[in-house]
């Protein structure tokens, strides 16, 4: 079988790490690049890291990206040049950058997940199915807890699970959005989906959907222990890109769930 020549963004960081450990692990890979946004004056595995750019690339077949949004959309452009496919781990997009985002995949084809773990979107077609099952009767609100050094928030999982909730109730997501509040012990529920966000420690992720009634509440939930589960799921979205043609795709399709 031949290996997929991968190129690693962001390679310094958790997942960036996480990721060329995986890979380690795994025989149906080749890195062939590792690049930050800044000059790193060292070598992983005999790899020199280089800054992001085209002829970077160029041996590539697919790029896998946990960066920050100003770097991903940078690492698309290029990517669309050289018709490079694209694994996008990066959370914190804004509405506009979505767009963005959605007019590179014309052109070639991106996988985009908040959250590569089989648990986390397991969780999100369920919260799809409460929130479609239970109704306008029932209030929401997600909340999440990460270490210390994550800086967006609620984080890209917290999101997706709130857009899980608003497909549910067959509403936009962005007009479902309540308030966002950190470090909070407790939080209100509300009509739209209230979001609390708490950093500390190393946790790697914890994330709770919960529905109240008022008379019963219902939780849904995920923790997670190993940071490999998400590098191990950013390798399986790479190898099933692999045979995709153009298009913006996300875990679900990979895991075949009802659309």
């Amino acid at each position: 079988m031949k290996k997929i020549n991968l190129a690693i963004t962001g390679c310094m960081g958790r997942m960036g790490q996480e990721i060329i450990k995986s890979v380690k692990r795994d025989k149906s890979f080749k890195i062939v690049a590792l690049t930050e946004n800044r000059k790193i004056n060292k070598k992983i595995n005999g790899i020199k890291i280089d800054l992001n750019s085209e002829k970077v690339f160029e041996k590539s077949n697919l790029i896998i990206d946990f960066t920050i949004p100003e770097c991903t959309l940078k690492v698309l452009s290029m990517a669309s040049k050289l018709k490079k496919k694209v694994v996008i781990g990066t959370t914190g997009f804004s509405k506009k950058e979505e767009k963005i985002i959605k007019k590179f995949s014309k052109k070639i084809a991106i996988l985009k997940a908040g959250n590569m773990s089989l648990g986390i979107n397991l969780l999100m077609y369920l919260t799809e199915i409460a929130s479609n099952s239970l109704g306008k009767s029932f209030l929401s609100k997600v909340n999440e807890i990460h270490h210390k050094y994550k800086k967006d928030y609620p984080s890209g999982t917290a999101l997706m699970l709130g857009k899980g909730i608003a497909t549910g109730r067959r509403k936009n997501f962005y007009s479902q959005i309540g308030k966002k509040y950190f470090n909070k012990k407790n939080f209100p529920y509300s009509n739209k989906i209230n979001f609390n966000s708490i950093r500390r420690g190393e946790i790697i992720g914890e994330h709770e959907v919960k529905f109240s009634s008022g008379k019963e509440i219902i939780t849904l939930n995920h923790e997670a222990f190993d940071r490999a589960l998400y590098s191990e799921g950013a390798l399986s979205a790479a190898k099933w890109l692999m045979n995709k043609k153009t298009g913006l795709y996300s875990m679900r399709d990979l895991l075949n769930f009802k659309k």
